[in-house]
This record gives structure tokens, C-alpha cells and sequence, in this order.
């Protein structure tokens, strides 16, 4: 089997005991709030549809009483039950129980986070101890010490990145962005500038500044405030020092980022709703944080300690031995007649699948006898692990068990839950069985497959008919929401955008004047009848007169000089986490719909600081009359009374606001109580792990039996875990942990004691809980799965199919040498993101890129893997600028991103080499399976290949394999053949010439074949100019001069590739020149009696006037033009010397055609002393064959012709090349 061990260092001991909390009150939050919430919920939903799938064939001596039924409630508000439960109080447990949904201000400024203690600030939240580390070996003390162990590190791995971001700005609050650490994004001044009335929360708007950022930012290749981020605002005269305010990002429409200033919509929790548009605030994030991911799953884990926990006896005790699922205990009985042909069908239509005898033989079924193995213990455990290596068919074993689990559901059964951690691998899963199961639903996320979109719930959803329900939850949550903004709408009045200044009246019924103060301002003015009607606000207009200014805007654009920031191309990997965060079932993602409130304060008082807010509560105090206050005092009264107003409408703001809120997650509520009787009918339902936990409540209403995890080694444990609701019996686990691990946001938390990027997958396989390991893989030729000898030891065959040459042809132009380490020492540098690229390497694999295109490998079956982002978009940026090359879309991806994809031919750039000895992600054996394991038919590393064998075992053995690589005698003598070394050997298709590459402009004389003359034909007939190539003829352009007599009596002197034109009649400038005629292009496919000369010149019987013929010609010539001749003759002759020059000088790329024209003749070469042994073994025997097919190369010149795209002209003396053999 393959190795199982930790090697992430000796697990930890056994926790202490359980800190009891100091309160017991009920949590703080969105749960409680919802479970304290009074109103009706949905009584009038209809019955629910029920599945027409027949039912399973079962044991007579069973009766159906004794089979337990886990299908859905027939009762309605299953939603809403849900959430009740989290008000429910759970004796004993910790506080990490009560901590609230979005994290207070505390967690983020807290003392032993941020080096300081927070003063006069928004009340602190307890915290506790620091995160314990997960346990690694044994079990843990009960249910609460699991599920407090994964919410306290995920938590603290969610919040952290802001908090010590956070940090570093408050130490230093004015900076420029560039001069803090990379990973701060801060915005300032940002000013509130309306509210969004939207179905998802009442949101508020906000314009910011990049006058700290100075760059211009391409929105949408960036990971700058994504939706669901947590940022931190703080006013701008306190920057963190002692407030700060948390907040949501709701939406980012890149219309709107593109304005000047940039606008985002932003969601605040816990009742903290700033309102005053002029207040100014410095907002903060981390940029390489993401809270979204953790926040549903961190609520999900407190809901567990409310709720009954299936399978602890596995997950949180370790369990080894494994139980069938209960249903299966009490029917073993199911159908089996889809994995067999149809001529057995009949015999396994009701198998007893915990017997041994009934099972079918593997060879009976598609499956080979590991796979056939695995699908009965999925079947048969009720925590069943499946490990996958990389081909091995994990995908396909999981689509055959869900085929069987659902052609065995009964009438009333609840649908099977399948997820993964990526929308690829979801949509994979869903696309293999939606034409066996096409009854599917998926849920959240934004599926990049047509057939898959179309069954999303919120497609589903628009074709029902509407139904009218009028006392339903989500009817009145509705109703409650649009009564809550037509009281927040009528409350913000004074602040709208537009208004006149504060009318007095509304001043007085809020208490700030008195009814004299008001009245004397009414007595002060003759129409105040007609004003107080149609103006509100025009007799405080007139009282103040002078005093009173607009504001002015508070941002201006920002200045339209600074550069672009640099795309980032990962972005694809935050826009999947933040489709989940919102996916189309909520509405939409990119702009919040409902009705904008624009905010203003529109005018202010001049005269402001000249009183202090005390002596002008002193004047109005002592002042009936408001007429009789000096004029200068006016401004400052009025600016207070704006001040006042602000602080008593945000009292009211805030409850509405919460109101709101409560409203919102009702309909919600009410939506999926809805949603129920729709899911229901369907027999699968997709989503990510993300999805899951945010769709929970949903998903549990369902009351699921089986749920099915795909790429669970690559998933964090706590979203596995919450997949674990009450009615869950049967939990089934497909991976590898020896792929990629989970990614965490905090990368100390990944390393000993904590642990967190160890799935429950791996941590169940080293607690030797029972799995199997499927081991017969299908993807990789035998030449290249041996490199995961060092990771899978020899437990992985192959399968007869990759051993065939005609499955798996050889990569063209590489004689063979179907895998190859090319070696050098090129030293790595950094970007400017301080991700390492090696210029050198990334030039060199380009350069054989093309090569390999050359000698018509397709474009889309290569891939360039690389370790770091910072050589992606080097490669990316070289391929782009490419003559040959730039028009292919190639798929230069990071390893990260390319679990579970292959590809005919990878090439992997390895980057790193420098003095320190540092190989970084290189030292991941995970990282390195998933490199190693791409390729089908083609696999060429290029990197260090002496630094990684000093620095990783793994990596050491790898050189090693690929240094002693077994091949027939007939290829070598020793039956053995070097596959490393520092030049990349070639051969030519069409003589089999070879030659070794060891230089990035090496290329620059490499066609794709050798050096030899083609001695081809080309289409229009002269002969091929180019040395051999593997490309076809009609690709060249011939510039031989064309040499065509045309119909004016002349010959053609232009190139055979362009028009036949006469250079003589063309350059003819008196006007009396007759009209002639030109001919078509020469190059055209033909003889080789194409080339001569036509003589024979035919003139039409009739010739219009306007015709040109020899004789027309010759008449106009003797007629007196001999002086314009001769100056003609001179210039034709200076001309012609000039073409010839030219025309001898090589060819270049003519990017309008396609084909290849002249260029510059080959730059001589430089001599090179580089030793170019192996750095292994310098005393290697070789088989010195001497062969007259074979060039014998040296140090002078490495190669022997330039790609396609720059090609040059054919070398008169032969090339000498060095090679290794």
C-alpha cells in the first residue's frame, strides 16, 4: 500500500479539560435573532412531488416497517426549525459557542494580536486561549473538543490576515500602499454615499479614493476587494487607534469600480450603520484573506453542538472497524443490474451485497478489480474512504456507486448529496451521471457548462408557476422589508441628495428647536404660508442668507497619471469562492438590485470652529427668538444642528437596520421552505463543500441519507464535518492525501502542532481507519508513472491501454524520449509580488514550445506547469509576444490549479535555483505528486536538477529514475538510457538526425527538423531554400524572383509570393503610359515547366482602346521616351541590386499571410566552454556509435535552425553541435 505515515511532525498530546463559559445566554448570532423572531411561517405549501424511480427489488423476509425511512418531513417549516435549534442552550459548553457570526471589532484589535491594547472603543468580546492543534493520532475527549478544536483554528484562520494587517497600519496609518507589507489593500478617503434597499440586505454604498493604492487597477483581473471579503473602516482622524468598524463587501459591480472614484457596496454587522456621508474613513484589507469561505462553516459548527452528531464514532473517536449504514444492515438487498451488461442484468437485480458470494466477478463489469473492490465497501461502510492515485479512475468509481445508490432510492428517499471543493469537480461528477440520473439539481455556484446551468435551482425555480400565497413567511418577510425602507427612506429625508437645507419644522419635531425658535423664523418671513407648503427649508435658507454653502464633492477624481497595476492571474481560484459566496440563487452577484438612497448633506454652515458645540447649545438654550442670534454665529448653529440630527436619526437608523436584517433572513427562510418541495423530486443534488455548509439549512429540511464527498484530501476537515447532519447514515470519502493538500490563509496553521490543512480524509487513513486504494491507472505511459515510484512505492500498475503505442503515440520530433529532466543553472529572481521566475528557463520552454508546434503536436494538448505565479505570467507574457506562437491559447497554469486535469504533453518549469539552497514549494511531496502525474504521453521538466536531489528525498530519487531509465537493446546496449541532462536532445522526423539544445537562443536555429537542405518542391515549383522542416510547403513563401513574361511584354521581377505586377510600366510617371494589365500571383501548385519563360504573349482579336500589348508598348518607347527610359534603365538598375540584397539575406514571418518571407541572415554564434557532463556520473559508459546519419556536435554550435517564426536562410558549411547521448 502506499506510505500512510505523518510527516508533518509528531502529533500533539491530549487537551485539557473544557473552559466552561461566564454567560449562558442564548447565542449572539443570526440564528438566535432568527429564532426570537415571531411570525407565521409557509402552513400553505403544497404537498410535495414524489419520484417516479421504481422501487428497489427487496427481501421478502423484511417487512417495509423495519426499514427505517429517511426521506423528507411531511410536515412544512423544516427550514425554520432549523434555525430555532440555534437558540437552544448547550450546558457546559465553551464560549466559542456564543461568538457571533461576523467578528466584533475586539477580534480583530485584540492586545496578544496586535501588539497593543484597544482603548475607548466599541465593547471587547472574552476571548479565550489560543486555537489547540487538531489531533493527529487517537481521538478526542468528546464531540465538543472536535468540533471546538476546528472552529476555534478555522476562526482564527479566517480573521487573522485582517488583524494583522490591521496591525501594521495602525502603527504607521499614513503610508502609501506599495511601502506596506503586499499583502495590504488600503483606500482612503472613502465616504458613504447612499443605501441600497436590496433583497439581500440593506446595504451601503461607498465612494473611495486609490490616491493611496496610485495605480489604476484592471477590476476585473483582480483580487481587490472580491465579495465576501471583511474589510475594516476606521474614521479618518483615529486610523484604528481606537475604533473600528467591521463590514461585508456586498457586491463590486465593475461598472462601478471603473467610475471615478471607484464605488463598492458594503453590508455592517452588528447594528453599527454609519449614515453621515461627509464623515470621513480610512477602509483596510487583506488581500490574500477571504472570509466567506469559513463564515458559513464556522456557524455550521456551532450548530452541531445543538444537534445530533452521526458517525462521532468515527470522526471524533476514531473508530477503526466500520459498520455497514443502517439501511443496509436492515435491507442488504439492492439492484445491481446497471454494472453488468444486459445480458446478465436479470441475475443481479437483487444482490445481497454484505454476502460474498453474490457479488459480480470484476470481469464482468467495467471495473477493474481494485475498483470493483472499492465500490462494494462504498456500498457496504457507513464511512467509506476510497484513495484515487492520479489516473486511476477515483471519478469514475464515484459516478458508478451514485448510479447504483440512486437506482436503489425508494419512492420517498431523499436525494443523494453529492460535493467536492471545486465547481469543476462538481460539474464532472454531475455531467457523468446526468444522462443516467436526469433528475439533478444544482445548487450555488456558477457552472461553466450549458446542460449543468440549465438544472441550477435558481433556473428551476423561474420555470415554476408563480404562486400566490399571501400569508406564506416569505410574503410577509417582503412586506416587512419594503415597510422598513419606506421607514428608513422617510427617517434619511433630510440627508437625501438634492434637498433644500434642514427644514425647521422637522427640526422641532425632533426636539432640536423649541416651538418659539421654530416660530420665530416663521414670523420673521410674510409668505409663510406658501413656503412652508412648497419649500421645506427655505425660511432656515433665508434666516441663514450668506452663512449657507453647498458642499462640495468630497472625493475629486483621482489623478490619471499612475500606472497600471499588474493583473493577476490567479483571480480565476478567489472568483470560484466568491461565486459560492453568492451565487445566482441569491439574486446576483456582481450588482445588488433594489432602490439606491443617495445621501448628501447638500449645504453647511460657514463660519465653522469659531464656536464650540457647548456655547451654541448655550445660545440656544437662552434664545426663543432665532432671529436675534448675530449673523456669524448662524453658520456654526446650523452646522451643530446637522451634528444633532446625524446622531438622533442614527439611533433609529441602526433599528430599522436591524429590522431589516431579520426581515431579509426570513424570506430566506420562507424561500427554501419553499424550495423543499422542488428538491424533493430531484434524485441528486450538487454543490461545493462551501455550498454545503452555506445551503445547510436547506439541505437538512431534505433529511439526506448518503452524501458523497469528491476530492475530499483536498478539502479542509470542518467542511467535511458539517456535511454530517442528523439523518446522515452513510458518508462517503473519494481522494488522495497524497495529492494537494487544503490551502490555509494563515500558513503557520499548516505546520506542527496545528495541522489545519490536514483533511479528515488523511487524518482517518493515519488512524487506520478502513479504506481502500484503487491502483490500476489509465492515464500516464509507463515511461513516466515510474516517477511516482518515490510517492506510491509499487502499488500503482498500469493498464494495458497506456502501453499502446497507438493510445499514446510518441511526442513528434523527440525520437522517442517521450519524458526528459533538462538541467541547468540558471538563477531564479523575484517579482515584484515576491514570487520567484527564472527569465532563462521561461524562454527555453517556449522556444521548445514552439518547436514541438512545428512538428505538429496540437497546441491545446500542451501544458506548462510551474510552482510559482510569478513564472506563469512570464511564460503567459512570452508566449503572448510570440510570432508563431501568440495566436494558440495555451494553458500555462500553476500546479495548485491543476489537480485532476491532464493533458497529452506537459511541460514543467521547476524555477528554482539559487546560492541559498532553497527549493520552497518544491519541498512538498504533495505538490510535487500532482506535477509529476499530468502527462499522458510527454513529460519534460526544466529546472535544477542538483539542488532539488540535495534538498528533497522525493526529488532525489525522481533525477535518480530518470537517470537510469530501462530501455530495449535495441536503443542501448546497457538496456539503459539517460533521460536528464544539461542539453535537450532532438531528432529530425524525416532523417533522423539529432540535435541537443542547451541554450535559449539555440532555438533561433531550429526549424523543427535538422540542418540538412529540405530538397522539396514548393507549391509554386522552384525548390524548397529552407533547411529540413517539419511543416508542410504551402506554409513558405517563395521569394524567388518570379521571372514571368507579362501581358505588357515584360518580365515579372517581383517575389513569386506576391502579385505579378511590372516594376517598368508600374514606375512610369508622364501620364501617357498605357494601361496595363497585371497578372496573377506565380506561386500556385505547378510543374516544374512552370518556371520557364512564357514567350508567346496572346492579344485579344479586339482589343478596347485602353489595352496594353508589346506592340502598343514598343510604339509608345520609339515614340520619343528615350530620355525617360534611361532614367528609368538607372533607377531599375539601382533598384534591382538593392531587391537582390535583400533577397539573399534569409526569411522572416509575414504575419498577413501566415507564411514565411525574407528576413536576416543568422547571427554567428559564441563559443562556449560550459562542461556539459551529467552532474551525476562523469565516468558514464556511452555507446560511441559512429553514424553518417548522426552530426557530431561540439562545443561551437548547438543546434541547427530557427522556429518557423523567425527562421533563416540554409547554412552553406555544416553544423557542429555538442550532444549527450
Amino acid at each position: 500500500m502506499a506510505r500512510k505515515q505523518w510527516r508533518g511532525g509528531a502529533p500533539h498530546s491530549k487537551r485539557g479539560g473544557i473552559k466552561s463559559s461566564q454567560s449562558r445566554g442564548v447565542s449572539s448570532n443570526v440564528y438566535s435573532s432568527l429564532g426570537e423572531q415571531d411570525g407565521e411561517y409557509n402552513s400553505h405549501i403544497s404537498e410535495r412531488f414524489r419520484s417516479t424511480v421504481p422501487q428497489r427489488r427487496r427481501d421478502p423476509q423484511v417487512p417495509d416497517d423495519d426499514v427505517p425511512e429517511a426521506g423528507p418531513s411531511r410536515s412544512n417549516g423544516d427550514v425554520q426549525k432549523y434555525y430555532e435549534i440555534a437558540t437552544k442552550h448547550v450546558a457546559g459548553a465553551g464560549q466559542w459557542l456564543e461568538k457571533p457570526e461576523i467578528p466584533h471589532p475586539g477580534e480583530i484589535l485584540r492586545e496578544d494580536r496586535a501588539g497593543f491594547a484597544p482603548t475607548d472603543m466599541e465593547t471587547l468580546i472574552p476571548t479565550e486561549d489560543k486555537p489547540q492543534p487538531k489531533k493527529i493520532d487517537g481521538s478526542y475527549d468528546n464531540n465538543e473538543d472536535y468540533l471546538r478544536t476546528e472552529y476555534e483554528l478555522l476562526r482564527e484562520d479566517a480573521l487573522r490576515p485582517l488583524s494583522e494587517v490591521v496591525a501594521e497600519v495602525r502603527k504607521d496609518p499614513w503610508k502609501d500602499e506599495a511601502k506596506y507589507e503586499k499583502n495590504v489593500g488600503i483606500y482612503e478617503p472613502v465616504y458613504i454615499t447612499s443605501f441600497v434597499f436590496s433583497p439581500r440586505g440593506l446595504a451601503t454604498r461607498v465612494a473611495f479614493s486609490m490616491s493611496r493604492v496610485k495605480k489604476h487597477i484592471r477590476w476585473q483581473q483582480s483580487k481587490r476587494l472580491i465579495t465576501g471579503s471583511l474589510v475594516a473602516l476606521s474614521p479618518f482622524n483615529d486610523a484604528f487607534k481606537d475604533t473600528c468598524i467591521l463590514a461585508i463587501i456586498a457586491a463590486r459591480p465593475v461598472s462601478a469600480l471603473q467610475q471615478n472614484p471607484p464605488e463598492i457596496d458594503l453590508f455592517f454587522p452588528h447594528h453599527n450603520q454609519p449614515i453621515d456621508p461627509t464623515q470621513q474613513w480610512v477602509m483596510v484589507e487583506c488581500r490574500n484573506s477571504f472570509f466567506e469561505a469559513s463564515r458559513h462553516t464556522l456557524m455550521a459548527l456551532q450548530h452541531m453542538m445543538r444537534e445530533t452528531f452521526p458517525l462521532s464514532e468515527h470522526l471524533v473517536s476514531a473508530k477503526k472497524h466500520v459498520d455497514p449504514p443502517s439501511y443496509v444492515q436492515n435491507d442488504p438487498f439492492i439492484d445491481l443490474s446497471s454494472l453488468v451488461s444486459m445480458e446478465e442484468a436479470s441475475s443481479y437485480q437483487n444482490v445481497n451485497v454484505l454476502g460474498e458470494e453474490e457479488w459480480p466477478p470484476y470481469n464482468a463489469t467495467p471495473l477493474d478489480d481494485s475498483q470493483s473492490k472499492a465500490l462494494k465497501d462504498i456500498l457496504t461502510r457507513r464511512v467509506a474512504l476510497v484513495q484515487g492515485p492520479p489516473g486511476t479512475g477515483k471519478t469514475f468509481v464515484s459516478v458508478k456507486a451514485v448510479q447504483i445508490l440512486v437506482d436503489n432510492l425508494r419512492k420517498h428517499d431523499a436525494p443523494i448529496i453529492v460535493t467536492a471543493q471545486t465547481n469543476h469537480a462538481v460539474d464532472q461528477i454531475l455531467r457523468h451521471t446526468s444522462s443516467l440520473v436526469p433528475n439533478y439539481v444544482r445548487l450555488g455556484g456558477r457552472s461553466k457548462d450549458a446542460e449543468i446551468m440549465k438544472r441550477t435551482l435558481f433556473k428551476l425555480r423561474s420555470v415554476l408557476p408563480p404562486r400566490k400565497m399571501p400569508r406564506s413567511l416569505k410574503t410577509q418577510a417582503m412586506a416587512a422589508m419594503r415597510k422598513a425602507a419606506a421607514t428608513c427612506k422617510d427617517l434619511l429625508a433630510p440627508l437625501e441628495m438634492g434637498r433644500c437645507p434642514l427644514d425647521h419644522q422637522y427640526l422641532e419635531r425632533l426636539g432640536l428647536l423649541t416651538k418659539d425658535q421654530a416660530k420665530s423664523l416663521e414670523m420673521d418671513n410674510d409668505s409663510i404660508l406658501d413656503i412652508a407648503q412648497d419649500a421645506p427649508g427655505e425660511l432656515m435658507q433665508q434666516w441663514l442668507g450668506k452663512a449657507l454653502a453647498e458642499c462640495r464633492r468630497p472625493i475629486c477624481p483621482d489623478d490619471f497619471g499612475y500606472e497600471w497595476e499588474e493583473e493577476d492571474l490567479e483571480i480565476e481560484q478567489l472568483e470560484e469562492l466568491e461565486a459560492e459566496a453568492f451565487a445566482p440563487d441569491d439574486d446576483e452577484l456582481e450588482a445588488l438590485k433594489g432602490e439606491v438612497f443617495m445621501l448628501s448633506d447638500n449645504y453647511r454652515g460657514k463660519g465653522a470652529g469659531i464656536l464650540t458645540d457647548q456655547e451654541i447649545q448655550e445660545i440656544l438654550d437662552t434664545t426663543s427668538d432665532l432671529t436675534t442670534i448675530q449673523f456669524d454665529q448662524r453658520g456654526p448653529i446650523y452646522n451643530y444642528l446637522m451634528r444633532q440630527l446625524k446622531k438622533r436619526l442614527l439611533v433609529q437608523v441602526r433599528k430599522i437596520a436591524e429590522g431589516y436584517h431579520k426581515a431579509y433572513h426570513l424570506r430566506r427562510i420562507g424561500l427554501w421552505d419553499e424550495d423543499v418541495s422542488l428538491l424533493n423530486n430531484q434524485r441528486i443534488i450538487g454543490m461545493t463543500t462551501t455550498g454545503l455548509s452555506k445551503y445547510r439549512a436547506l439541505i437538512a429540511a431534505l433529511r439526506p441519507r448518503v452524501v458523497l464527498v469528491e476530492e475530499a484530501a483536498e478539502t479542509m476537515e470542518a467542511p467535511v464535518t458539517v456535511a454530517c447532519l442528523p439523518t446522515v447514515e452513510h458518508l462517503i470519502l473519494v481522494g488522495d492525501h497524497q495529492q494537494l493538500r487544503p490551502h490555509t490563509q494563515v500558513k503557520e496553521f499548516e505546520d506542527a502542532p496545528f495541522h489545519l490543512n490536514l483533511s479528515l480524509f488523511e487524518r482517518l487513513v493515519l488512524n487506520d481507519i478502513e479504506y481502500d486504494q484503487l491502483t490500476r491507472q489509465r492515464r500516464m505511459i509507463p515511461e513516466i508513472r515510474r516517477l511516482l515510484r518515490p510517492i506510491y512505492d509499487d502499488d500503482l500498475k498500469d493498464h494495458s491501454s497506456v502501453k499502446d503505442a497507438s493510445n499514446r503515440p510518441p511526442v513528434k520530433g523527440m525520437g522517442g524520449l517521450n519524458s526528459y529532466f533538462f538541467t541547468h543553472e540558471w538563477p531564479e529572481a523575484k517579482d515584484t509580488n515576491s514570487s520567484s521566475y527564472n527569465d532563462l528557463e521561461a524562454k527555453f520552454i517556449v522556444g521548445f514550445v514552439d518547436y514541438l508546434v512545428l512538428n505538429g503536436e496540437d497546441p491545446m494538448g500542451i501544458t506548462i506547469l510551474t510552482f510559482y505565479n510569478g513564472q506563469r505570467k512570464r511564460i503567459i507574457q512570452l508566449t503572448r509576444s510570440h510570432p508563431n506562437l501568440r495566436m494558440y491559447p495555451f494553458k500555462v497554469v500553476t500546479v495548485d490549479s491543476y489537480q485532476g486535469e491532464e493533458n497529452d504533453i506537459v511541460l514543467l518549469s521547476l524555477v528554482r535555483q539559487n546560492r541559498n539552497h532553497s527549493i520552497g514549494f518544491l519541498s512538498n511531496d504533495n505538490r510535487a505528486c500532482v506535477a509529476l502525474s499530468r502527462a499522458k504521453r510527454g513529460f519534460y521538466l526544466f529546472g535544477d536538477a542538483k539542488l532539488l536531489a540535495c534538498e528533497s528525498w522525493t526529488w532525489a530519487e525522481v533525477v535518480e529514475i530518470m537517470y537510469r531509465t530501462r530501455v530495449p537493446k535495441s536503443r542501448s546496449k546497457s538496456g539503459e538510457e539517460r533521460r536528464i541532462g544539461y542539453c535537450l536532445p532532438l531528432e529530425c522526423v524525416r532523417h533522423g538526425r539529432k540535435s541537443w539544445v542547451e541554450y535559449t537562443d539555440d532555438w533561433d536555429h531550429i526549424y523543427g527538423g535538422c540542418n540538412r537542405p529540405c530538397g522539396g518542391t514548393l507549391t509554386c515549383g522552384h525548390p524548397c531554400p529552407y533547411p529540413c522542416h517539419p511543416f508542410e510547403h504551402d506554409l513558405i513563401n517563395c521569394t524567388m524572383v518570379c521571372a514571368r513574361k507579362l501581358d505588357c511584354g515584360h518580365v515579372c521581377e517581383a517575389a513569386c509570393c506576391d502579385i505579378c505586377k511590372c516594376r517598368i510600366c508600374d514606375q512610369r510617371a508622364n501620364g501617357q503610359r498605357p494601361l496595363l494589365k497585371s497578372g496573377p500571383s506565380r506561386q500556385q501548385p505547378s510543374t516544374a515547366r512552370n518556371l520557364l519563360i512564357d514567350s508567346s504573349v496572346q492579344t485579344p482579336a479586339n482589343p478596347p482602346p485602353t489595352f496594353s500589348s508589346p506592340a502598343k508598348w514598343d510604339a509608345y518607347v520609339n515614340g520619343g521616351a528615350k530620355a525617360d527610359d534611361a532614367r528609368m534603365l538607372a533607377r531599375r538598375k539601382e533598384e534591382g541590386e538593392a531587391y537582390e540584397a535583400v533577397r539573399r539575406n534569409g526569411v522572416v514571418w509575414n504575419g498577413g499571410t501566415g507564411k514565411l518571407i525574407e528576413n536576416s541572415p543568422q547571427k554567428p554564434r559564441a563559443t562556449s566552454s560550459k562542461n556539459t557532463e551529467l552532474l551525476i556520473d562523469l565516468d558514464l559508459n556511452l555507446d560511441n556509435n559512429d553514424d553518417d546519419d548522426e552530426i557530431k556536435p561540439t562545443q561551437k554550435a548547438r543546434a541547427s535552425y530557427a522556429s518557423a517564426a523567425r527562421s533563416t536562410d540554409v547554412q552553406k558549411e555544416q553544423f557542429e553541435m555538442n550532444f549527450l547521448d
